[in-house]
C-alpha cells in the first residue's frame, strides 16, 4: 500500500512537471516593429512614449461606453448571482436541516460543525454581495 502512494505521488509530481512548461524565446531587438504607423525604423524610448500617448489619446477620444447599459447589466449580474446564492444557501440549508432532524447523535454532533462552515459560507456570500451593491453605489455617485 506504501509502494502504491509512493508511486502515484511520484507520477502525479512528474505529470505537474510537463503540464507547467514553459518555454522562453529569444528574438533580435533590431527585428522589432514598434506600431505600422511608425515612420522610423528603430527602436528609442521616446518613440514607444510617442505611441503610448497615441494609444491613450486614441481610447479617450472613442468613448463607446454606455454607461446605463452598463449599470443594467451590472444589475442583471448581480440579481442573477445574488439569486444563484439564495437558491444554494437555502437547498444546503434545508439538506442539513432535514440530516439533524433525522440523525443520531454522532450525525448531529458532525452536522454542527457543518453548520459553523454552513453560516461562514453564508456570512461570505451575502456579505460580498453587500459589499459589491455598496461599491456600486457609492462609485456611480462620483
Amino acid at each position: 500500500m506504501r509502494k502504491l502512494k509512493i508511486v502515484s505521488i511520484t507520477l502525479m509530481f512528474i505529470t505537474f512537471l510537463f503540464l507547467y512548461q514553459t518555454s522562453v524565446y529569444c528574438m533580435p531587438i533590431e527585428g522589432l516593429k514598434i506600431a505600422a504607423s511608425s515612420s522610423s525604423s528603430t527602436i528609442s524610448v521616446d518613440s514607444i512614449m510617442d505611441e503610448a500617448d497615441d494609444f491613450i489619446k486614441d481610447g479617450e477620444a472613442s468613448s463607446d461606453i454606455d454607461e446605463t447599459q452598463l449599470g443594467e447589466t451590472s444589475d442583471f449580474l448581480y440579481n442573477l448571482l445574488l439569486g444563484i446564492g439564495i437558491i444554494a444557501a437555502v437547498g444546503v440549508g434545508v439538506v442539513l436541516g432535514i440530516k439533524y432532524m433525522v440523525g443520531s447523535l454522532e450525525e448531529k454532533a458532525d452536522l454542527k460543525q457543518a453548520l459553523l462552515g454552513y453560516a461562514i459560507s453564508c456570512l461570505v456570500i451575502f456579505g460580498a454581495f453587500g459589499i459589491w451593491k455598496l461599491a456600486v453605489n457609492v462609485f456611480s455617485s462620483m
